[in-house]
């Protein structure tokens, strides 16, 4: 196909979209949304979005009004979060005649209130006047902040950002080393809204500026990050963990007389080999299904998973001594030597909305989704723990996984690794647990931190400071695996910078494109 049937092909398609309105408008970019969202992890069928967004930018650019302007990033969203997140209903089927009254407003409404923030990113391009070639670089700068913004309004939910499309090639992912997630998010929204421009007045400029912005970035990302994977060996720490995975039913985990064989279940799982030059056993999030600090009996059997001269790492819940007022709840993770002693505490800080809690609790007279009626108190949020024999470590529970730049607490010493425990039980053999994990792995390479992950049903694995994959245990497989400890990189620029390092370069987007104002036809 020549250069002038590219620009005609893309114009056609161009004005076709322009040409809906109402229903058939709003339905489209519903679909593009969605079909952008075959993009995300697992599938990560990165093509799609060389079609879905591109056709936003057309949709954008035939708006007739702002509000129109912000319809089309809502509208394209609610498709996006819709098939990015339905995983979540799984977790409301546990329960289904408690909780299953809540799917719509669970996978609808959380889509719908998520998508307000990508609504927001095209009502701003309209009201600063962003047009002609300038018009992309706006949108995906723009776009990126509200992705950010989305992080952390309203308690923050990062999930499926732009960014994270990238799992699928280690290579490219480096890049979060720099920019973290949000960088990524820029390079994604560039390469894939440039093809728009197709559709502006045909110049051999314009087709240069497209290849270089869709071919070029994500072509430069993975050469660099090839080299960086090239440079970088992997290295061990000499330290071996032992990761199980009990795969325990989450409709089961709580039963009563359930609860001891789960335990037992998991000590036989550590104890399957020999505990000889095992460092520490991994559980994962609330493996033990007992309160741990006030049970002594069932601690010390716990503590038979504990290798000789180390630690038994797992997730169960604490709750405040008999008697003493307030009772408050924590999801924790306890570091127990052999014969139970308790030799470290962490409580998890960002606790899930509806899950672990209920937000205006006076105002919504229902329950939170994990068993028990009492909400989960939070823990005081980041911090790196020192355990006998084992390099510092910061530990992170479930949902705190998704979270960049959250990571290692203000004024806490750097850890040499990150252990993320958690229970992705709730989402069944559905995409979340996939999801989940990619956003752990990203927060290893944007640290430059090796990273423990023990799930209860999948995905468990080991990763490197690179984001090497070192062992994993599959989704609803059952077992453990050993794997040595990667010794950690020098800290990175993103680990060093933060957010400030991606927030610059998208303003520098939109410095960028408001300077290239150049119109769209001639």
């Amino acid at each position: 196909m020549n250069t002038a049937r590219v620009f005609t092909a893309a114009r056609v398609l161009a004005d076709r979209l322009a040409a809906l309105s109402g229903w058939r408008r709003r339905l489209t970019l519903v679909g593009l949304g969605a079909f952008g969202a075959l993009a995300l992890p697992p599938l990560s069928l990165l093509p799609v979005l060389l079609l879905s967004l591109p056709a936003l930018v057309w949709l954008f650019d035939a708006a007739p009004t702002r509000r129109a302007a912000f319809g089309v990033g809502w509208w394209w969203g609610c498709g996006w979060f819709i098939v990015g997140l339905y995983w979540i209903s799984y977790a409301l089927l546990v329960d289904a005649a408690k909780f299953g009254w809540m799917i719509p407003f669970a996978v609808f409404g959380l889509s719908g209130l998520l998508a307000v923030f990508l609504g927001a990113a095209t009502l701003a391009t309209r009201l600063i006047g962003a047009r002609g070639t300038g018009r992309v670089a706006v949108l995906a700068g723009l776009w990126t902040l509200a992705e950010w913004l989305r992080s952390w309004m309203l308690t923050g939910f990062p999930w499926n950002s732009l960014g994270s499309v990238w799992d699928v090639s280690l290579p490219v992912l480096q890049l979060g080393a720099i920019g973290g997630l949000w960088g990524l998010g820029l390079l994604t929204a560039l390469a894939a809204m440039a093809p728009a421009l197709l559709a502006d007045r045909p110049s051999p400029r314009r087709l240069a500026l497209v290849a270089l912005l869709t071919i070029g970035l994500p072509l430069v990302a993975w050469g660099g990050g090839a080299l960086r994977l090239a440079l970088v060996p992997p290295a061990e720490t000499g330290l071996t963990l032992r990761v199980v995975q009990p795969h325990i039913p989450q409709g089961t985990k709580w039963l009563e007389d359930r609860r001891d064989g789960h335990l037992f279940d998991a000590v036989a799982l550590s104890r399957g080999t020999s505990l000889d030059g095992i460092a520490a056993v991994v559980w994962p999030e609330a493996a033990a299904p007992f309160f741990l600090n006030l049970d002594d009996a069932h601690r010390a059997y716990a503590a038979l998973a504990a290798p000789p001269g180390g630690l038994l790492l797992t997730g169960a819940l604490r709750i405040t001594p008999r008697g003493e007022i307030p009772f408050r709840l924590w999801n924790s993770l306890y570091a127990i030597a052999p014969g139970g002693a308790i030799v470290a505490l962490f409580d998890k800080a960002h606790l899930v909305p509806f899950g672990e809690y209920v937000p205006l609790r006076w105002l919504l007279p229902i329950d939170k989704v994990t068993n028990g009626s009492t909400d989960f108190s939070p823990g005081p949020g980041p911090q790196t723990l020192t355990l006998p024999g084992l390099p510092p470590v910061a530990p992170l529970i479930c949902y705190e996984a998704i979270f960049p730049g959250q990571v290692l607490g203000r004024g806490q010493p750097r850890p040499d690794w990150i252990l993320n425990i958690t229970d992705d039980g709730w989402f069944g053999l559905s995409a979340g647990p996939y999801q989940h994990l990619a956003a752990a792995r990203l927060r290893a390479v944007e640290e430059g931190l090796p990273l423990a992950r023990a799930a209860n049903t999948g995905i468990s694995a080991m990763f490197d400071p690179l984001g090497r994959e070192v062992a994993r245990l599959g989704l609803g497989e059952r077992g453990s695996f050993d794997a040595v400890l990667p010794r950690p990189v020098a800290i990175t620029p993103y680990g060093r910078f933060g957010d400030s390092l991606p927030l610059a370069l998208a303003l520098a987007s939109i410095a960028a494109g408001l300077a290239g104002r150049e119109g769209r036809r001639g």
